[in-house]
């Protein structure tokens, strides 16, 4: 099937409002892969600690390695109905591109060549020395910003995802030949729900806030 029109891209409150995690797709639905890079790409844009973006995209596209994908992912069937299942790797070593990433910023004019060098020194001296278990909990978090984006960015295009923690992380990195240096963090499946999300409630915000550390239990 063709790309869903760019004219049914919708406003924030909608998209906040109406993404829900959906586990039943229609297998017939494709999204095409330039569509793909469209969404993951606006994922990208997401924060991430000190501008490193290392976060890494495996994306499973075609329908053999679905198949492959599925019993690592507890036989979730939406892993191989889905148009795609993203599979999103945090990189420990991130880090070490700090140098093409600034210099990047010095070719768009977002910082001086002197700012970049300081940067990017201070970058991979501080980087550099962190132990791999606090790397691995920055690419964690850093993941799970840019996943967010990605559910959302896809929701704005009329698609649906769910978010997958209930996979075996070691057989992914085996089966696939993952190198050590990338973390799983979750997958994600995309496509067109053959089933709407069910809703789900939310606790009052009045109940998660507090105000100035008071009332913290």
């Amino acid at each position: 099937m063709s790309a869903i029109p760019l004219d049914t891209i919708q406003d924030y409150k909608t998209v906040v409002r109406e993404r829900h995690s959906v586990r039943h797709y229609d297998p017939n639905w494709q999204i095409s892969q330039a569509e793909l890079m469209e969404i993951l790409g606006e994922a990208a844009l997401a924060p991430s600690s000190s501008n490193t973006q290392s976060w890494r995209f495996f994306v499973f596209h075609d329908k053999a390695l679905k198949q492959r994908l599925l019993p690592i992912a507890n036989n979730q069937q939406q892993v191989a109905d889905a148009s795609a299942t993203v599979a999103v790797l945090g990189d420990i070593e991130g880090y070490k591109r700090a140098g093409q990433i600034n210099g990047i910023g010095v070719d768009k004019g977002y910082m001086t060549p002197e700012f970049a060098e300081q940067f990017t020194a201070n970058t991979l001296k501080g980087y550099g020395g962190l132990p791999p278990e606090v790397l691995t909990r920055i690419s964690l978090v850093d993941g799970g910003l840019v996943s967010m984006q990605l559910m959302l960015s896809a929701k704005a295009r009329g698609y649906d995802t769910v978010p997958m923690g209930g996979f075996n992380a070691a057989k992914l990195v085996e089966e696939f030949g993952i190198p050590s240096n990338l973390v799983p963090v979750m997958l994600i499946a995309i496509g067109r729900a053959a089933v709407p999300g069910r809703l789900t409630p939310r606790l009052p915000v009045e109940e998660v806030t507090f105000w100035n550390g008071e009332g913290l239990k």
